[in-house]
């Protein structure tokens, strides 16, 4: 049986950890196993395995931005394919627009979190077994209408590895899925839900030696907000769990080891930005920068997107971490539902003042994303006046982002979710 994965570095990690799920199975082994970028090396690999009647399972993993560019690419593998290859979709698009990933050619989209519904539904394609019995996945019937199997409950995340060993797929540790805010714009609590669960200390230090074991020095982590790690609620900061995550790290890899914790793809809330967490990062870790959202100036907005900060906890962020020696970078969202003028007036000032005290600007442009709050909101519109601001910080090199970008790809998205129709 053939396992094909079609590759993009803004979903790489994705990977890491479905392989992971699955390595200790009976079969694996005798997987034909290829991760490609390229999508006329995936049509190559299909042609082959048509000519030889084999079995094949492609996978995808998507953001909504990646929308496009998946459907032309299925469009495509879908003539080259023979009759037992099944095409997978899984991630932040598919698991909120199931009825319209489908609608590409997809077989089966996997909803929600995905190792174990990954793992059994290889176990029921290797052993000939009804796939649609297998829990977390979603089909259309031969009416065109969604069905689906049972949801999963929320995974543990110690009962499986964040990379495979065996494919050495590796990457950063995920030590926490979930998230207790869900901000109006997000799709991580509908992806991974809005319990926060942690991996333990010890799977971690167990990764961390994985790791070490392959000459990987360098340890980074996922989790939608580093600070929360081991906190019950994931809103409170638990300083003794962070100390014994940092400091049991440090001890597994050693003085040669480099730590990165509250820098990308591990990032931290402001709120939770305190002289003592800046303090433990400082002691242990080797990054050089902090990154964490403010996504807007106005309390109104903060308030409608549910951040559950204020503009102050802001200030005080950037202020402790200037005052540590890291750089700290800041994220916006532009374009907001329901931005005002005064809205607009409120995060341009605040975007100066953080400037002025050394931050640089992360910008993004609003997108509505399927399964959000947001979700049936218009595509943000960047204001001429933040347009202008954003030349100047970018001149200054207190600016970066790819705002502009954004703001077409939000409009596509949002004519999509609106029509169902990828033209235009």
């Amino acid at each position: 049986m053939n396992l094909f994965f079609f590759f993009n570095k803004r979903n790489k990690f994705s990977w890491n950890a479905l392989l992971g799920a699955a390595e200790d199975l009976p079969f694996f082994d005798r997987l034909r196993i290829e991760l490609t970028g390229n999508g006329a090396r995936l049509a190559e690999l299909l042609r082959a395995a048509a000519q030889n009647g084999e079995t094949s399972l492609v996978c995808f993993s998507f953001f909504t931005p990646q929308l496009w560019e998946t459907a032309e690419l299925m469009q495509s593998l879908r003539r080259q394919a023979g009759p037992a290859t099944l095409f997978l979709a899984g991630g932040p698009h598919p698991s909120g627009d199931p009825q319209g990933t489908l609608r590409l050619g997809f077989d089966l989209v996997a909803r929600g979190e995905g190792e174990e519904t990954f793992r059994e539904l290889l176990s029921a394609l290797h052993s000939g077994q009804e796939l649609r019995r297998v829990a977390g996945l979603a089909w259309l019937d031969e009416s065109g209408n969604l069905q689906s199997s049972s949801r999963r409950p929320l995974l543990d995340l110690d009962a499986f590895p964040p990379h495979s060993e065996k494919t050495k797929r590796f990457g950063p540790i995920e030590i926490s899925r979930g998230c207790p805010f869900v901000c109006s714009y997000c799709q991580t609590p509908h992806l991974h839900g809005g319990r926060v669960r942690h991996r333990s200390l010890s799977a971690i230090l167990e990764q961390v030696t994985v790791l070490h074991r392959h000459g990987i020095t360098d340890i980074r982590f996922i989790t939608p907000n580093a600070f929360s790690y081991g906190s019950a609620d994931g809103r409170s900061v638990d300083l003794e769990a962070l100390d014994r995550l940092l400091a049991g790290v440090r001890q597994t890899v050693g003085r040669a080891g480099k730590i990165f914790f509250g820098s990308f793809p591990s990032e931290v809330r402001p709120e939770q930005v305190s002289p003592e967490s800046v303090a433990l990062v400082k002691k242990y870790c080797h990054n050089d920068n902090l990154v964490f959202g403010a996504q807007s100036g106005s309390p109104r907005m903060l308030e409608m997107c549910r951040r559950a900060h204020t503009v102050a906890d802001v200030y005080r962020a950037a202020e402790l971490c200037r005052s540590a020696g890291f750089k700290t970078y800041v994220d916006f969202i532009f374009g907001l539902p329901g931005e005002e003028e005064e809205d607009i007036r409120l995060s341009l000032g605040l975007m100066r003042e953080l400037a002025a005290m050394g931050a640089q600007v992360h910008a993004h442009t609003f997108m509505p994303l399927p399964g959000t709050a947001f979700a049936g909101k218009e595509a943000g519109r960047v204001a001429p006046e933040v347009e202008q601001e954003m030349q100047r910080l970018t001149a200054r090199g207190r600016a970066f982002g790819q705002w502009r970008r954004q703001q077409q790809e939000a409009a596509r998205i949002a004519s999509y979710l609106r029509t169902g129709s990828l033209a235009g």
